[in-house]
């Protein structure tokens, strides 16, 4: 039976009618086995060289690219009371629209004619600044004038100065005729006398000489004293000349101290005036804030508060506001470690939460049911979650997102990379390498590089 002697017995023994011999030695099942195993050799080989698209994948949602076209809420300015609601969840408003309207709630809004008081009160303090500067006005005109006067004053006084001068001179001068009138009369006296000694002449004569000689001594006290008196009134000009200038110098910095006060209270006037227009200007853009528009076209989500009646801060947050116009983008996280593989313009394939889809990871042109993305921003810093954030956006060159897409809808991402054989990803994956991200240098890329190099050596 296991042919282990030299000595058959098959012709002695006729097998082919048992069973067990035509099941064991008459079979076909180990060919066929060993047909089927290397026929799916084959097959495991063909598919180990079939290329595999290497990826990365991450979770994400869906938002907006557009910080302005992302969900918002609607905040009050002012503190106030819900006094009306306009709006209802989930309903459309048009940018401007009313959302609600609320009522004052401090006490220095209160008056309802505040406005209308604030406008008087701002006219009568534009008045009062008006008369201010009537007021410096006519004292610059008494200024003028008193400078004006003062200057007429001078020439006045410098003529009297003048005047004086002349009549000290002309005084001078008689002083000097008298003073010889008196040397002529008393020589003549002296000679008439001593002819009357001699007999030469008489007693009368004498007398008359005597009577000229006394009086041009009077002349000439006389005429002195008239210069000394022109002499004085020349003093007294000039101290009246400087009188007038000093007078004059202190009525002008006197107005003029006036017109600075003046100005002062002027200016503390416009100061106030600016300050009533300031207020006035809020007042009025206060009242516009008692209803709150939407600032965007969309579909109020939530009503953040309620009720009439209900008194808000300011800053409060009122409703939430999607906009009907948007961007979509998709806002996935990946690892650190995977941040090196990832640039601007990468595509990605997005599997959409209640989108049914068939994917090949590996093979994403025969996946069913994925949309195509490219990568539009990476931060620079992780976020809380330790990873980094990236958004990607519609990819304009293939199939269009959804339009039923809403914005925080789930998605899950595969970040396409480089394309390799399934032998080599099956032995990336068992040795745990990273994914491989960096082409080769063609020789044509080398020869592009070295004709830019080229070119700015030229340059």
């Amino acid at each position: 039976m296991l042919n282990i002697s030299p000595n058959s017995v098959s012709h002695l023994i006729d097998l082919s009618k048992y069973d067990s011999n035509k099941a064991i030695y008459l079979s076909q099942m180990p060919r066929n086995m060993l047909r089927w195993f290397l026929f799916f050799m084959i097959i495991i080989v063909i598919i180990a060289f079939l290329p595999w698209t290497q990826n990365i994948q991450a979770d994400g949602f869906v938002t907006n690219l557009r910080p302005e076209q992302r969900p918002q809420v609607v905040n009050s300015v002012i503190a106030g009371r819900i006094e009306k609601w306009y709006v209802q969840e989930g309903q459309f408003v048009e940018q401007g629209d009313t959302i609600l309207f609320i009522s004052e709630v401090k006490d220095a809004y209160f008056d309802p004619n505040l406005i209308d008081r604030a406008k008087e009160q701002l006219i009568a303090q534009e008045k009062g600044v008006q008369a201010y500067m009537k007021k410096i006005t006519a004292l610059d005109q008494q200024i003028n004038a008193l400078m004006q006067a003062q200057k007429l004053k001078a020439e006045q006084a410098k003529n009297k100065i003048r005047q004086s001068e002349l009549k000290v001179q002309s005084d001078s001068l008689d002083l000097i005729a008298a003073t010889s009138q008196v040397d002529i009369a008393e020589k003549q006296y002296l000679r008439i006398e001593s002819l009357y000694k001699q007999g030469l002449k008489s007693l009368t004569e004498v007398e008359n000489y005597r009577q000229k000689y006394r009086d041009a001594e009077a002349k000439f006290v006389s005429a002195e004293n008239k210069l000394l008196t022109s002499r004085n009134e020349l003093i007294n000009a000039k101290i009246e000349l400087t009188t007038v200038q000093a007078e004059y110098n202190d009525k002008i910095a006197k107005s003029e101290s006036d017109k600075f006060t003046g100005m002062s209270d002027m200016l503390a006037a416009e100061g106030k005036y600016a300050k009533m227009l300031n207020e006035l200007s809020n007042y009025t853009i206060r009242s516009s804030m008692y209803f709150i528009t939407a600032p965007q076209s969309g579909y109020v989500t939530k009503a953040l508060q309620s009720g009439i009646g209900e008194t808000i801060k300011e800053g409060d947050a009122i409703v939430s506001i999607v906009p009907n116009l948007s961007e979509l983008a998709v806002e996935m996280y990946i690892r650190p470690i995977d941040l090196p593989l990832i640039q601007k313009g990468a595509p990605v394939r997005f599997i959409f939460d209640g989108w049914p889809s068939l994917v090949f990871s590996g093979w994403p042109n025969v996946s069913v049911g994925t949309y195509g993305g490219v990568v539009q921003a990476i931060d620079n810093v992780t976020s809380d979650n330790g990873k980094y954030r990236i958004l990607v956006a519609p990819d304009s060159n293939d199939v269009p997102w959804p339009n039923e897409l809403r914005m925080g809808s789930g998605a899950q991402a595969i970040a396409l990379l480089k394309d390799v054989p399934i032998w080599y990803e099956l032995w990336r994956q068992l040795n745990g390498f990273p994914p491989e991200f960096y082409k080769e240098s063609t020789v044509s890329d080398v020869n592009a590089s070295k004709g830019k190099s080229a070119e700015k050596d030229e340059k």
